[in-house]
């Protein structure tokens, strides 16, 4: 059974990680190009053109200050209220905004002084950019370990992102129950974070450097399944992943055989119970995807294709805000008509890796970048 998501998430106080992480963020880092390794910097992926002009249309300062990894897009947001953890100096959110259009709205929360400056510094330069009559904006300081001493309020979003943050922070089970707490039922959480080949020495953990380069922070892949399911998370969904590297020869010595990737996960905020794998048919009415839809690193849903899924699978669609796309139907049989049958979920994002890296250039998958907005959220 899942612990209360609130149970511990009370009395926060900040520690010797936070200060050194905001001095990082703050002071240290002055631009993308101060960085150390690739581990904050997006991979060189196919971004859609209405992606692209939402990025353009960002002032030139809040790019700069940009520090994300990857780029977390995920569909179906014209109306939604999105919380970016995180946010720094607020390019993505700035992004989004386009994205959920006047009626959604967007928050960012940082707990850098010097990163929420230049993002407020820009509401009213990108509401008059994009045409909006009031803002769909706004920035909160705080902690991403106590949204709700920030003033969020439980019950109150249907995504939350995340860009290569989760990582700085030393609670990372408090970070996913305040996530959950402040998602709605049917809710997602859909970020992209590092990872470790397995759980990281004490040296590297209190390595300052390290920790600002969102490697000192990472946690190893299996701790996520446990720390998710541990919330009441549905089991993650890993959508994409791509090898970090550290040029810096000094950090790599310490570092050792320990290995990294960028990976991007979909987490649901959905109820528990058996359920049962399904057929489902993808309507094609998600805008921009209206033909094939990248839902994970296993399924990719064509319009008006039989697909057999699993139970976990079958249940996040069934209770969350893609509902509507799909028609669902009983499995026949044990393996369906035509022999279908429900995928093996691979979550290991090492082996994706691995298995992309054999198959090529181009063999990317799809996921954080290669989906547009639609009127998803009510």
């Amino acid at each position: 059974m899942a612990e209360d998501p609130c149970s511990c998430a009370k009395s926060f106080v900040h520690n010797s990680v936070h200060v050194d992480v905001k001095d990082y963020y703050g002071r240290v880092l002055k631009k993308t190009l101060d960085l150390k390794s690739n581990a904050c910097v997006a991979p060189a992926q196919p971004v859609p053109g209405f992606i692209r002009q939402a990025l353009q249309n960002v002032h030139p300062e809040v790019t700069a200050r940009y520090y994300g990894c990857g780029l977390v897009v995920p569909e179906c947001l014209e109306g939604c209220r999105i919380l970016d953890l995180g946010s720094g100096s607020g390019r993505d959110c700035y992004m989004l905004s386009q994205l959920v259009g006047e009626k959604g709205h967007v928050t960012g929360i940082d707990m850098t002084e010097e990163q929420l400056e230049v993002a407020r510094r820009y509401v009213d330069y990108h509401m008059q950019e994009f045409g909006f009559n009031k803002p769909n904006v706004s920035f909160v300081q705080g902690y991403i370990e106590s949204l709700t001493e920030a003033g969020l309020q439980n019950n109150s979003f249907d995504i939350i992102i995340s860009n290569c943050v989760v990582n700085l922070s030393p609670d990372k089970k408090r970070v996913l129950a305040e996530a959950y707490s402040v998602l709605k039922d049917g809710g997602e959480l859909y970020f992209s974070d590092v990872y470790s080949s397995r759980r990281l020495t004490e040296e590297i953990k209190n390595h300052k450097v390290l920790w600002g380069e969102c490697l000192g922070g990472a946690l190893w892949w299996e701790d996520l399944l446990r720390l998710a399911e541990e919330v009441g998370f549905s089991p993650p969904r890993l959508v994409t992943a791509n090898v970090i590297t550290v040029d810096n020869k000094d950090l790599q010595d310490i570092l050792g055989d320990f290995k990294f990737v960028s990976a991007t996960y979909r987490l649901f905020k959905v109820p528990k119970g058996n359920a049962q794998s399904r057929q489902v048919v993808y309507n094609g009415t998600i805008t921009g995807v209206e033909d094939r839809f990248v839902f994970d690193c296993q399924y990719t849903f064509k319009v008006d294709e039989v697909v057999a899924v699993d139970g976990e699978v079958a249940n996040i669609l069934m209770q969350s805000r893609f509902v509507e796309d799909f028609t669902f139907q009983q499995l026949g049989g044990p393996s369906g008509p035509c022999g279908l049958k429900p995928k093996a979920s691979i979550v290991n994002p090492f082996e994706l890796v691995s298995q992309l890296e054999k198959q090529g250039p181009g063999s990317a998958t799809g996921g954080c970048c290669s989906t547009r907005s639609a009127a998803c959220c009510k």
